[in-house]
Formats: structure tokens, sequence, C-alpha cells
């Protein structure tokens, strides 16, 4: 496993993370398995992991608590979110900062998340969304400012909705923000129009998120696929995503090199951007472990295979389906 460095953090986390979303939030999980599958990533030299509390509110922070416990003498970088108070993802325009992250409400999340993983601070603590318009307020600036101050977080994070890279810059100039994390993909290549920039000048750290387009990229999906009620896959690949989707991978798979799988592919893509410091696929299987490991320890995709990548690039707007 190769470590980069988190941007102005200095950390040196593993250029593969461990995504903790689908542990706790899509149909189909088990803790045991899970907990197989996160010390499996330790033993492999994995150590950042993503959580938030929302997700099964609180459960993948406290299987997060049962890893480091049970690694006393590994460095492993925790980070996690504050949920929206109105419980809205993505958040949308003309939200009130007072609606969704009044300044005692910060607190009192991340010291829920504290509880859950059982330590005194937490390496990264992020906004599970965010709106540029709420940049120059001083309600958030201080509650962070706070929350470094007193040792609660080492850093600060903001987790950029989907499709809106944009949406974020000018927070981050404001020199409060350690990391962005952004969905980051073959499909998905518009952070590194403007984000990736003015996080390389400010050596902002970044996460690319949703490295399979929700699973997509891994090349199983028919046009049939469903899953289990309540599993967020339902909502994502509606109708009016399914179909064009299965389109665009099916299109994607004369590009995958002889030797390389799909999900391969998808993930080399993203780590042969050095702009990228970490990505955190979902990881549920000991299965999905040890083939993301393979991805990372195969190093960048050659250069014609980018360009033909290049082409892939599917710029979409956020719709009621793409929470």
């Amino acid at each position: 496993m190769k470590n980069r460095t988190f941007g102005r953090t200095g950390w040196q986390v593993s250029e593969l993370g461990y995504g903790m979303w689908g542990m706790a939030g899509w149909a189909g999980s088990d803790d045991a398995e899970s907990m197989q599958s996160l010390q499996l990533a330790v033993n492999t030299g994995c150590n950042f992991f993503d959580t938030a509390w929302a997700y099964g509110d609180g459960h993948s922070e406290r299987l997060l608590a049962q890893l480091v416990r049970a690694n006393p003498d590994k460095t492993l970088y925790t980070a996690t979110k504050i949920p929206p108070k109105h419980r809205l993802w993505p958040s949308r325009r003309g939200d009130k900062l007072e609606d969704v992250f009044p300044s005692t409400y910060i607190r009192e999340y991340t010291e829920r998340s504290l509880e859950n993983l059982g330590l005194p601070r937490v390496d990264l603590m992020q906004f599970h969304v965010w709106e540029d318009d709420w940049t120059d307020d001083e309600r958030w600036q201080r509650a962070v400012d706070d929350l470094k101050r007193e040792g609660l977080v080492r850093a600060i994070g903001i987790s950029i909705n989907r499709w809106e890279p944009w949406n974020g810059v000018r927070t981050l100039r404001t020199g409060l923000v350690d990391a962005v994390q952004v969905i980051y993909n073959i499909f998905d290549q518009a952070p590194e129009d403007d984000l990736f920039p003015v996080c390389r000048e400010l050596n902002i750290g970044v996460i690319a998120r949703v490295p399979f387009d929700e699973g997509s990229l891994t090349g199983v999906l028919t046009r049939t696929s469903s899953w289990p009620k309540g599993d967020f896959r339902n909502l994502y690949f509606s109708t009016a995503n399914l179909e064009p989707t299965v389109v665009r991978v099916d299109a994607l798979k004369p590009l995958v090199p002889s030797g390389m799988t799909l999900p391969e592919l998808a993930l080399r893509f993203i780590l042969s951007n050095d702009d990228v410091h970490v990505v955190i696929p979902g990881m549920r299987k000991a299965a999905h472990v040890k083939s993301n490991i393979q991805a990372s320890d195969a190093g960048p995709l050659p250069a014609n295979v980018i360009s033909a990548l290049r082409s892939h690039r599917w710029d979409r707007t956020p719709t009621s389906w793409s929470s």
C-alpha cells in the first residue's frame, strides 16, 4: 500500500482508504463480516477510515471504534461527519446555516461522534453537506475554531454535494478548511476543472468518494437490477438513471486492458491523479479489500488508457434521485 501526504495536515495516509457507509446504510451488511474486512484492510496497510454519524445513526462510527481499540499499536486516521440538522441530503440553494449547522449543533454532534468512536478527539471532522453561500458566516467559523483549539478535532473538512464540485471553492479560501471530500471517478471528472487546482494552491487534502459510481463501475449492473426496500441504490438507480448508466458502462468495457477488471480500471484512474490523496471505496467483504489493494499496488494507468477514458466524462446536474 502506498501512502500520500494529506495536504497541509502532513499526515501520511494510505492512498486507498475505507468508506464505511455501506456497512451501516446498505442492505446485506453484516457486522462480523464488516469487522473482518476492516481488520484485513488494516493488516494490508490501510490507515484512513471515513464514516459519518448518519451511517446508521452512529452504528458505523461504533464499528470504527472497535477497530481502533483492536489496533492500539497502529496509527489509524479517523474521519467522520456532522449530519445536517434538517436531515436533507444534499443541501439546497437558499438553505440557511442556522437550519443546517447551528453553532451549538456543530458541537453537539462532534461530541456525539466522539462518544461513538470512544476517542478524546477525531482526526477529521467534516460537514456532511455544504453551501458556499455560508462561507463568510462567522458562526460556523467560530465553532470549528473552538473545536480545534480545545483539541476535540485535528482538522476540518467539507463534503461537497453530488455533481457540485464548485460548491465549496470559496469556502476553501477562508483558510479554515483542511480537507475536501468530493465525488470523482471515470464518469465524474468535473473536480479537475476548478476544485483540484484550488486544492493544489492551498494544499488542501482531497478525498475522492464514490469511485465506482455507487456500484455501476464494478460492471455488475443490468437494466433490471434492484435492491431490497430502503436501500439507497433503489433511489439512485431509478428508471431515469439505470438505463443510461448501463449503456455508458457497456461502452467502457472494451477499454479495459487485458488482465485488468473494470473495478481495477476505475480505481487506478483515480489513483493516477496526484491531486487525490486518498480514495475511499466501500469494502464490506474481504474480497473487496483484496481486489482494491491490488489496484493500489498496480500503480497508475498508462497514459494512453487515461486519454481514452477522458471521453467518458459524464457531466450531470443534481436531480431528485441524486442525493
